[in-house]
C-alpha cells in the first residue's frame, strides 16, 4: 500500500475502470469515482494486484459501488478531522 500514489487508476477484476486514487492509507485506498457513487474507501483486502500504476481489485466494477465502501472507515485508520484533533489533544 505504501507504494500506491494518488492519480493511479483503480479497475475491477473485469477490467472496467472504477476511478482514480485520491489518497492512500495503511488499510484503504480513497478512490474518486466518475459516477458509481461519491468517493469509495476501498479496503486493502480488496486489492488483488498492482502493476504499472493500475490497482486491480478482486471485485467487478459493477459491484464496487454496492460494497458499502462509500462510508469512511472507523477506528484508527479513519482520516483525522479538526474535531478529532481537539479531542485527542493533551493539555
Amino acid at each position: 500500500m505504501a507504494d500506491i500514489k494518488p492519480g493511479w487508476i483503480v479497475v475491477g477484476n473485469d477490467g472496467h475502470r472504477i476511478g482514480e486514487v485520491r489518497d492512500v492509507s495503511q488499510n484503504y485506498i480513497l478512490t474518486a469515482t466518475g459516477g458509481l457513487a461519491s468517493d469509495l474507501y476501498v479496503p486493502a483486502t480488496a486489492v488483488a494486484n498492482v502493476e504499472h500504476e493500475v490497482i486491480h481489485l478482486s471485485v467487478p466494477q459493477a459491484d464496487a459501488g454496492s460494497m458499502g465502501w462509500e462510508q469512511p472507515p472507523r477506528g484508527d485508520d479513519a482520516p483525522v478531522t479538526p474535531d478529532d484533533m481537539d479531542r485527542h489533544r493533551h493539555v
